[in-house]
């Protein structure tokens, strides 16, 4: 007769062997995919975004808390410090063509790595955000003065521009 330990062991072994090939399985088939040669991306789901729609009757002290909200709240980390220490420097100055073109640039294009690209100039500007504030931010991007830029900037400056 076989002892408790041996049939146990036995029993146990018998079961992980039954239920492996099942979960292994499972596991494959919902796998990351990666970069595989054969992966032809069909299971990517592309979100639709609504499109950006200027907001023409809004106030200009409204429309630059905005911008400076936006600037902040980015959907990268590099774009939320880039775009306000931008922001910080130059919102407060732009004329109403300007704000126009910043809101369109920051808000229209669905993807935030493309903002950064234009900036850093690794890929063509498209022809339709081309114009003086790219050309703003293209410039302050260059950190011609070698600014330390870590983080996005604390709002206390702005505490000191309203008294």
């Amino acid at each position: 007769m076989l002892s408790s330990f041996v049939a146990k062991r036995l029993v146990t072994g018998m079961c992980q062997a039954v239920w492996r090939p099942a979960f292994a399985g499972m596991v494959s088939s919902r796998g990351y995919k990666g970069e595989a040669p054969d992966d032809n991306k069909a299971d990517l789901i592309e979100i639709p975004l609504p499109p950006w729609v200027e907001k023409t009757d809004e106030p200009i002290n409204i429309k630059r808390r905005r911008l400076l909200y936006e600037s902040r709240k980015r959907g990268m980390l590099e774009n939320c410090i880039l775009l306000s220490l931008f922001a910080k420097r130059y919102l407060n100055t732009m004329t109403d063509s300007q704000l126009q073109q910043y809101d369109r640039l920051i808000n229209e294009p669905s993807n935030d790595w493309d903002i950064y690209y234009w900036a850093t100039e690794a890929q063509p500007t498209p022809e339709v955000y081309q114009g003086e504030v790219m050309e703003m931010l293209k410039e302050f991007t260059k950190n011609k003065n070698q600014e330390q830029r870590l983080d996005a900037p604390s709002l206390e400056y702005l505490e000191k521009e309203i008294q």
